[in-house]
């Protein structure tokens, strides 16, 4: 029963490199993103960029076939187990250890893999190959998990990284877009406030903290924008919700934007995302939510998009002006909420709502 640790091409290497399991750190988020197996027997997957991984092949016995699996950093939040077909029985994906993503192919007993053959390639920085040479694809059809050929863009998994990130590198006011200053006046809403903290989520981050701050940058780079910029509560106070209307109507301002942020029901750690709602179509709601929804989509690439949708909630439901209420991630998952408590991150969000909101005032230059 041998056991071989195979060689690995990556596309930024000159040699060949083996990656030793110490190498991989131990971060929240999987760096695989999707996979597929073709039905000529190909194995080809998406991962963060410049991923590490760690490969390995063992030979069957008596009990089971011949296996392939695959060390990626960072832990999977759903261990499962997928049904093969043809000349391989089955597909799992777990976490062996901490920090660890691990994906298992298991073949049949009529299979038999010459390991030192086999050899992952590095198509690009975030998308690999593996052909599993001499396997018998007649009876092979194609299984896989999300799309292997969309391109993503870098996660950050530590602030010290994130001077790498394009989108990091572009938080300059002068990147945003330019409308006509003095012209346009926005409501900012930072949700709940003082007695009432929202959402407790992952070690206490709590909904109104993160909302505020990330609230006050909005209106930062707003107000370097010529927009005038008011918030409904600058502070940790209690604020209930006709006040925040009131002022946004009186006030007659061209678009309100609420900040929340999100908790599901049961504080499922697996549950993550990004949200807009608006209230009516007609308006401008919906295009604002959309302007602002694209952007924050753009600032969090690995958070879940859970879409533009239409609420009711009375915020959106009484202004007087087009509005639009931004939920920024999920404080009880444990991927946005790993994210909402970094500064850098918080910081990417309000450049991302700001961008949405001036490409919406833009529209009305």
């Amino acid at each position: 029963m041998g056991f071989f640790s195979w060689k690995f091409i990556g596309v930024l290497l000159s040699s060949l490199t083996l990656y030793s399991f110490s190498s991989l750190p131990s971060i929240a988020s999987s760096s695989l993103a999707a996979w597929i197996i073709r039905s000529d027997g190909v194995l080809q997957f998406r991962t963060s960029h410049d991923a590490k991984l760690k490969s390995f092949f063992k030979r069957g016995d008596d009990l089971i076939g011949d296996r392939i699996w695959i060390d990626f950093q960072g832990e999977l939040t759903r261990p499962r187990a997928l049904p093969g077909n043809g000349p391989i029985r089955e597909i799992r994906l777990g976490k062996p250890k901490r920090g660890i993503t691990r994906l298992v192919i298991e073949f049949d007993h009529s299979v038999s893999l010459d390991p030192y053959k086999l050899k992952i390639k590095g198509l690009a920085s975030d998308k690999w190959q593996l052909d599993f040479v001499g396997l018998p694809v007649e009876t092979l059809k194609s299984i896989g998990e999300g799309d292997v050929n969309k391109s993503i863009s870098k996660r950050l998994h530590s602030d010290s990284s994130s001077a790498t990130n394009k989108f990091f590198i572009s938080l300059n006011v002068n990147n945003l877009p330019n409308v006509k200053r003095g012209k346009y006046l926005v409501i900012i809403d930072p949700g709940h406030g003082g007695p009432d903290p929202g959402a407790i989520g992952i070690n206490g981050l709590r909904e109104s903290e993160i909302v505020l701050d990330v609230s006050k940058q909005v209106k930062a780079y707003l107000s370097q924008k010529g927009v005038s910029t008011r918030l409904t509560r600058a502070i940790e106070k209690d604020l209930d919700l006709p006040p925040r209307v009131v002022l946004a109507n009186k006030l007659k301002a061209n678009a309100f934007v609420s900040i929340h942020a999100n908790a599901s029901r049961g504080y499922r750690k697996d549950i993550n995302g990004l949200e807009t709602y608006y209230f009516s179509k007609y308006g401008g709601g919906l295009t604002l939510a959309k302007d602002i929804h694209n952007e924050i989509l753009k600032a969090s690439p690995e958070s879940p998009d859970r879409g533009v949708r239409k609420g009711s909630f009375f915020v959106i439901r009484r202004t007087n002006m087009p509005a639009a209420l931004v939920e920024i991630g999920f404080v009880t998952g444990l991927n946005d909420s790993r994210d909402l408590s970094r500064a850098n991150h918080r910081k990417r969000l309000a450049f991302a709502i700001s961008n949405g909101i001036l490409k919406y005032l833009k529209k009305l230059d």
